[in-house]
């Protein structure tokens, strides 16, 4: 699948996304107007980094899942963001919604996203980050195949104090950084009420 290919490409606009439907092939516009998710409108690897550190939860089990979904439900619905929404641990679905506009293309999204976060125990977006500082692209370099992984952001890791990563939560239909910030947002505003 090469639509989720290339730096600048944002899931809103890189075809498979169906960035609320409105996309279709490889393009690197973004479609709908959500801006365009250029590398230069990332975080760094370094802000990911710390931003990782304070997201860390005192415990996570499946009531703080739901609540971390209804979280993100709000703050897309807030938004009108044409987004798709899931928290899994391991195997197991804790939490999903697709909001009005959103595809079973974000689906598609989810998992690629889900994946890299699970494989390499960090946000989708931090992995594809740190292929970038080097100069490489994550579906050349990581050897894996871009139809089943994506480093786009959206995918992350919800960490629990002494446990580690026990869940990862994904957002997906806007451009990569905005869905990575809608995840971060949600898990600040969990964490403050734990």
């Amino acid at each position: 699948m090469s639509a989720g290919r290339g730096d600048t490409r944002t899931e809103a606009g890189a075809g498979a996304a169906g960035g609320g439907g409105a996309a279709a092939g490889p393009s690197a516009s973004t479609g709908a107007g959500t801006g365009t998710g250029t590398t230069s409108e990332l975080p760094s690897a370094a802000e990911l980094e710390e931003q990782a550190e304070r997201l860390v939860l005192p415990r996570f089990g499946h009531d703080e899942a739901w609540r971390l979904g209804c979280l993100l439900v709000d703050l897309a619905r807030a938004r009108n963001a044409p987004v798709a929404i899931d928290i899994r641990r391991g195997a197991q679905q804790l939490f999903h919604c697709a909001l009005t506009g959103s595809s079973a293309d974000n689906d598609d999204w989810i998992a690629r996203k889900r994946r890299v976060a699970e494989r390499y125990g960090e946000a989708s977006l931090l992995v594809g980050a740190r292929f970038r500082a080097k100069g490489r692209s994550f579906e050349e370099s990581s050897r894996l195949d871009p139809a089943h992984y994506a480093a786009h952001g959206g995918a992350v890791p919800v960490v629990v104090e002494g446990a580690g990563m026990v869940a990862v939560a994904t957002v997906s239909g806007l451009p990569q950084a905005e869905d990575h910030a809608l995840v971060a947002e949600a898990l600040e505003a969990l964490r403050a009420e734990l």
